[in-house]
């Protein structure tokens, strides 16, 4: 997921009064929205994430039939067991798409902030399909190294369609790499890829041994290896998963930070009800109810301020969409007490 590393040179002295007036925020004395830019950008990369995705399945899906082959006609399970594993990469990748373009489709009043999470669901099944893929894998290896005979393996033919396969998944990696940066959806692709590489290191060397010594059970240990390479790749995956369904504050997020920012504007007396949450990754929501002086409803400035921590919280936080409830301070007063 995207890390923000602003430092926030100007946190508790200069607050955000110097921001730039927003034309997107809605003035109300009782609370305002304040929608911010950005949707330009996330569209262009979305488009980029569609082009990394469609050429990516192009080439898994390639190797995916000159694996299937090389391991039905080598007798290899390791080359089986990554076979598999580009099958499941092709379903994920495969529902990373959709999900991207599902995702793009604009906001309605049943789904006020799109389908962004569509990508979050997207990343969801991608662990789920590599959870029971490690599972299968790790099965099928075990009952190999059990049984008295491990059947006759062609390393010769196992080692070239291996090679085959770290070459493609390099190139697939490389096409990835740009969208993983900013997307939970786009890196579960990148992972499951790069997943696929090692599994193609893993059945080069058991091929390798198999070639040099005839310990053929060396192909059934590899294939344990690539199981175990996929698990910690799919628990990372769903925690982040978990993370963004369950509405946790992003780890990004630096909360003490953006109430520090927002304490330091000018007629901003104190704030509380503060949360802020991620769409998917990269797509921050925040929402604060802001104590501020009665002047500043008197004199009207309820919208140059709203302007301001709108302005504030997209230019230091990276924050998509910000809801600010200003309030004076006898109405928190009153607010606090009806919640005891």
């Amino acid at each position: 997921m995207a890390e923000h590393t602003d430092t926030h040179d100007h946190v508790a002295d200069h607050g955000c009064g110097g921001s730039v007036a927003r034309t997107h925020a809605v003035s109300e004395t009782a609370g305002a929205a304040t929608p911010t830019g950005g949707g330009h950008s996330h569209d262009h990369a979305s488009g980029a994430n569609r082009t990394r995705l469609s050429i990516a399945i192009a080439i898994v899906a390639t190797v995916l039939v000159v694996e299937t082959v090389g391991a039905v006609l080598s007798g290899s399970l390791s080359l089986f067991a990554d076979a598999g594993h580009m099958l499941s990469d092709l379903i994920g990748l495969i529902i990373a798409l959709v999900a991207t373009i599902v995702a793009a489709r604009p906001a309605n009043q049943r789904h006020s902030y799109g389908y962004q999470r569509a990508e979050v669901f997207g990343a969801l099944a991608n662990g789920l399909i590599l959870v029971g893929l490690a599972v299968f894998v790790t099965w099928e290896a075990v009952s190999r190294l059990l049984a008295e005979e491990s059947g006759e393996v062609r390393g010769g033919l196992m080692l070239l369609v291996a090679g085959i396969g770290l070459v493609a998944n390099f190139v697939s990696l490389m096409i990835l790499r740009g969208g993983a940066k900013t997307s939970i959806n786009m890196r579960g692709a990148y992972l499951e890829v790069l997943g696929d590489l090692l599994g193609s290191v893993a059945v080069i060397v058991a091929a390798g041994v198999i070639l040099l010594t005839g310990f053929e059970k060396a192909d059934a240990i590899a294939s344990l290896v690539i199981a175990a390479m996929i698990v910690p790749r799919a628990i990372s995956l769903l925690r982040d998963v978990v993370a963004v369904l369950s509405q946790s504050t992003p780890a990004s997020m630096d909360v003490a930070g953006i109430r520090g920012h927002i304490l330091a504007e000018p007629g901003v007396v104190d704030v509380h009800d503060v949360h802020v949450w991620a769409i998917t990754s990269g797509r921050y929501v925040f929402s604060a109810h802001v104590v501020v002086e009665r002047e500043v409803f008197e004199r009207g400035e309820t919208g140059p301020l709203l302007d301001s921590l709108g302005g504030c919280l997209s230019g230091h936080f990276d924050v998509e969409h910000s809801t600010f409830q200003l309030e004076p301070a006898e109405h928190a007063r009153h607010e606090q007490s009806a919640h005891e």
